[in-house]
C-alpha cells in the first residue's frame, strides 16, 4: 500500500474553474443557479455537474485541482439547505471558516428580490457528467471483476441524490439490486438518528426478499445506511471499523462519540479520537501521514474518509479526504465474503460493545451551552454531583471527557455522552453500554430527563 499526501497550498486563480453540484431538495436547484451566478461574477468559471453524491463533487475537484460547491442540507429536512465548500484539495477546515467568515462581498443590483433571496431566471445549463463518471469508476476500478456475484441486495433509494449511481456500482460489480422506497418527495434519513419508520421498512423488507443487505445513505450521499441479512441497520461507528478493516489500514481517526470497540479490537496499529465533525478528522489524518502507513478515518454518522492511497493487488484507491457513503457497504460485504460469513457474523466477532443515539429538537443551542457547562468547571467534585443529579440510578461517574460536549463513563461501563448539534438547535445524546437493550433503554432514559431541562 502507498500513501498520498493532499496538497493545501493550491489557490484558486482569476478566471479558474469552481464545480458545482446539489442534492434533491426542492430548494437545491435555485441555490445552485445562485452559485453559478456569483460564480461568474466574481470572475470565474462555474463547471455545473448535476444532481451527485457531496464525495463524488469533492472527488472532481481533488482530481481536477479545483474548489468544488456541494448545495445540500445533508440530513436536515427539506425546508432547509446549506453550501458544502470544498477546497481544491478538499473540505475547508476551521481555520478556511473563519477567512470566510471575514470576507466581505457586495451583491450586484437586480439579481435579488426584496427579501435578499436570488431571482432565478434562467434554467441550469446542461450537467459536465464526467463527475458522476469518475466516482462510479473510482468503486468498479478498485474492486474485484464480479466480487458481488450471486449477491442480492436490496437498495432503500428515498430522496438520495446517490441512489442512480449506487446502484450503477452494484451491478457492475455483479450483484442483483432491488430498489425499495424511491421518493419524488425529500426525505429526511439521518444515519445517527434513524427513523422508527426506516428501522421497521428494513426488517419488513429483508423478512420478504432474500437480501444480503439493504443499502442507503443519507440525502447528499456521504453518510452511509447498510443492514445485515436480517434488515437490522448498522451503526455508523461499526460499519467504520469493519470498513477499514477490509481496507487493511494501520491508523483510524474517529470522533470520541464512536463506539469504544475500535479499540478493544486490537484491529489497528493507532486509534486516535478528535472533536465532532470531519475538519477535526481530517487534521488529525493530516498529522499521521506517513510514507509506509495507510491512515482513514469515519465518523459515528458512518462517513468515511481515506487520507491515504490504498492499493490492493495492483489496483488503486486514491484518497478521498472527506466523508463517503459507498465504500463502506462495499466494503462489508467483500469482508464477509472473504470470511464467508453473513454481516451479522462479522458483528458478532467485534468486542460486544453498543451504542444508540438520539436527539431532543428545538432544544435552544445557548440552553444546552449552559446546561453542560455545570458540568464541565474547574472543580471535579461539582461535576461529579451535578452528573449525579441530573442522571440518577445510572451509576457513579469515574471519567469525564469534555473532548466534544460532555463523555462520562459510569462504573459499570456505561457511557453517556451529551452535545449540542453542530447544524441544528439540537441537543445529541449517546450512550454506550454491554447490550443492545441496555444501550437502547439508557439513552431513551437520558433522553427522558433531558426533556426536563427545558
Amino acid at each position: 500500500m502507498s500513501v498520498h499526501f493532499f496538497n493545501t497550498s493550491n489557490q484558486l486563480q482569476a478566471g479558474g474553474e469552481v464545480a458545482i453540484a446539489g442534492d434533491l431538495r426542492s430548494s437545491t436547484p435555485r441555490i445552485m443557479a445562485a452559485a453559478i451566478a456569483a460564480v461568474r461574477d466574481q470572475g470565474y468559471v462555474p463547471v455545473y455537474c448535476g444532481f451527485i453524491p457531496s464525495p463524488a463533487i469533492a472527488l472532481y475537484g481533488i482530481q481536477h485541482h479545483i474548489p468544488s460547491m456541494m448545495v445540500t442540507g445533508s440530513h436536515i429536512p427539506d425546508d432547509r439547505n446549506g453550501i458544502k465548500f470544498n477546497k481544491p484539495d478538499g473540505e475547508i477546515l476551521k481555520a478556511d471558516e473563519m477567512a470566510i467568515r471575514r470576507q466581505r462581498v457586495l451583491l450586484p443590483e437586480g439579481k435579488f428580490d426584496q427579501q435578499g433571496r436570488f431571482i432565478h431566471v434562467v434554467s441550469l445549463p446542461e450537467p459536465q457528467p464526467k463527475a458522476n463518471a469518475n466516482y462510479i469508476a473510482r468503486f468498479i476500478d478498485f474492486l474485484p471483476d464480479n466480487c458481488l456475484h450471486g449477491r442480492r441486495i436490496g437498495l432503500y433509494e428515498h430522496s438520495s441524490v446517490s441512489r442512480d449511481c449506487i446502484k450503477v456500482v452494484l451491478e457492475a460489480l455483479g450483484a442483483e439490486v432491488v430498489s425499495l422506497g424511491r421518493s419524488d418527495a425529500f426525505i429526511s434519513v439521518d444515519t445517527e438518528a434513524i427513523r422508527p419508520e426506516d428501522i421497521t421498512l428494513a426488517k419488513q423488507w429483508a423478512k420478504s426478499n432474500d437480501f444480503d443487505c439493504i443499502i442507503s445513505t443519507d440525502g447528499d450521499g456521504d453518510r452511509p445506511l447498510v443492514s445485515d441479512e436480517k434488515g437490522r441497520w448498522l451503526r455508523g461507528d461499526i460499519a467504520g471499523i469493519l470498513c477499514a478493516t477490509y481496507l487493511d489500514v494501520d491508523k483510524v481517526v474517529t470522533p470520541i462519540s464512536s463506539n469504544s470497540a475500535v479499540e478493544k479490537s486490537g484491529y489497528f496499529e493507532q486509534v486516535v479520537r478528535t472533536r465532532i465533525g470531519s475538519p477535526y478528522v481530517i487534521e488529525a489524518m493530516t498529522d499521521l501521514l506517513s510514507e509506509s502507513l495507510v491512515v482513514v478515518g469515519y465518523e459515528a454518522n458512518g462517513g468515511f474518509l481515506q487520507a491515504s492511497d490504498i492499493r490492493h493487488e495492483n489496483r488503486l484507491l486514491t484518497a478521498l479526504p472527506t466523508r463517503d457513503a459507498l465504500i463502506v457497504p462495499l466494503a462489508i460485504l467483500l469482508l464477509a465474503d472473504s470470511l464467508s460469513m453473513p454481516i451479522s457474523g462479522l458483528l458478532e466477532r467485534l468486542p460486544q460493545r453498543f451504542t444508540s443515539s438520539d436527539r431532543l429538537k428545538n432544544f435552544p443551542t445557548e440552553l444546552s451551552q449552559r446546561l453542560l457547562g455545570a458540568m464541565q468547571t474547574g472543580d471535579q467534585e461539582k461535576n461529579i454531583n451535578e452528573i449525579r443529579r441530573r442522571f440518577p440510578n445510572i451509576g457513579n461517574p469515574v471519567s469525564i471527557d469534555s473532548t466534544d460536549g460532555i463523555r462520562v463513563t459510569f462504573d459499570n461501563d456505561d457511557i453517556v455522552h451529551l452535545r449540542p448539534s453542530g447544524n441544528a438547535p439540537e441537543l445529541r445524546c449517546y450512550t454506550e453500554s454491554n447490550t443492545h437493550d441496555n444501550a437502547e433503554r439508557l439513552n431513551k432514559d437520558c433522553i427522558a430527563l433531558m426533556q426536563q431541562w427545558y
